[in-house]
């Protein structure tokens, strides 16, 4: 895309651009809602017995956890509850699918306008941040969301109230959950690329390492869809060791810069 273009054009550009995009997501998204079995198996995996987390966890700790009981069941309760599950679901399946070519697209596009030191940082950045934002995802799948999922799945104040648990509750718990650790997932990669551009050293990260966790500890509790302790530890523990894999990263790229 040359950098001459008028302001219109450029609009031409990026309407281009999302237009391709959103072809590629719809064709995803369909291919994904035609294996409505393949797909629902692996989503609702969380709710059954057999997934791997429990079976680790009955290994371990034999028949005494609350997690290692048979399958929670999931109700309906609207008409077209299922059917609006399974259009979100496979939205979002398609998104994720075609996220790399997303992130191609961006970058083709903001490209020409960036100096050759940012163009030469934003694509290692774009391909770290989009690997990072894929484990926190499959964070979230695999252990997140599944011991968030039993524990209040199994959670009684007294044995005689029983939960109903919808399917909209699971899934929209399960992608909020995956989309919010996904972004915060990338927090290593933010920092390595202000590193890479001078806006970050490690001094004050480590300076403010307290503040930084108290903030975790807030932004934690924001994004917690459940607002309880146990899912807001499981939230906030990841995003620590994450700030401390920061620090790291920073005083690499600063060690870099010496040498």
């Amino acid at each position: 895309m040359s950098n001459d273009l008028t302001f219109w054009q450029h609009l031409d550009v990026l309407r281009g651009s999302m237009i391709r995009c959103l072809v590629a997501v719809t064709v995803c998204a369909v291919a994904a809602f035609c294996l409505k079995d393949s797909l629902f198996h692996f989503i609702l995996w969380p709710q059954k017995a057999d997934f791997p987390l429990y079976r680790l966890l009955e290994s371990v700790t034999g028949n005494h956890s609350p997690l290692t009981i048979t399958s929670i069941p999931l109700i309906s309760t609207g008409l077209a509850q299922q059917f609006i599950v399974h259009m979100r679901v496979a939205l979002a399946v398609g998104a994720l699918i075609v996220s790399p070519y997303i992130l191609y697209e961006l970058f083709r596009f903001v490209s020409p306008g960036l100096y050759p030191n940012e163009r030469k940082a934003g694509l290692p950045a774009l391909v770290a941040g989009w690997g990072m934002f894929l484990l926190g995802v499959a964070f979230t799948y695999l252990v997140l969301f599944p011991f968030t999922f039993r524990f209040l799945g199994t959670y009684q104040v007294q044995s005689g109230v029983e939960n109903l648990i919808t399917l909209d509750s699971y899934v929209s718990t399960l992608l909020i959950m995956s989309l919010m650790m996904g972004v915060l997932f990338e927090l290593p990669v933010l920092c390595w690329l202000l590193a890479k551009l001078g806006l970050l050293s490690a001094a004050p990260m480590r300076t403010y390492r307290k503040h930084a966790f108290v903030l975790i500890l807030i932004l934690a509790a924001v994004i917690t869809p459940t607002g309880d302790i146990f899912t807001l530890s499981l939230v906030s523990l990841p995003i620590y060791v994450l700030y401390e894999a920061s620090i790291g990263v920073v005083k690499h790229v600063e060690r870099q810069k010496i040498t």
